[in-house]
């Protein structure tokens, strides 16, 4: 089961408060369509300037593998105020920890509410998942 202090997206992005600020990253599943479980596999990575203003759903960066890139997108709106530099230089933290260490930007949200009707709890992404798979 995956954490359930986050919030998850149709998309496989996680966001999750954190003080005043909020971080977001993505999930295990999406690392796994990326690379295949193997954590080599994935090349690239390209995240916003701090400072960048980002509205819900838009794409804040994208993802590359050998076999796919994969944008993604905000789950929620607001100004980036720091990027993990350690993700963008190692891809292979995404593999070992999506939930902690391999945290993508953290941003000062617009609100601090995690409940818009996109933002699903662990159970519903767990759901959103499974059904997708058949």
């Amino acid at each position: 089961m995956r954490p359930n202090d986050r919030k998850y997206t149709k998309t496989h992005e996680w966001v999750k408060l954190s003080g005043e600020d909020v971080l977001i990253g993505i999930t295990d599943f999406a690392v796994q369509e990326l690379c295949s479980g193997n954590e080599g596999d994935l090349v690239y990575c390209d995240l916003p300037e701090p400072g960048r203003s980002i509205e819900a759903g838009e794409t804040f960066g994208e993802i590359e593998s050998v076999k796919a890139v994969a944008d993604m997108n905000a789950p929620v709106a607001g100004t980036v105020t720091e990027i993990n530099v350690h993700v963008e230089e190692h891809l292979e933290i995404l593999s070992r920890d999506p939930w902690n260490q391999g945290w993508l930007i953290r941003m000062q949200p617009r609100s601090k509410a995690l409940d818009g009707p996109e933002l699903l709890d662990a159970a519903a992404y767990e759901a959103f998942i499974t059904a997708s798979k058949h």
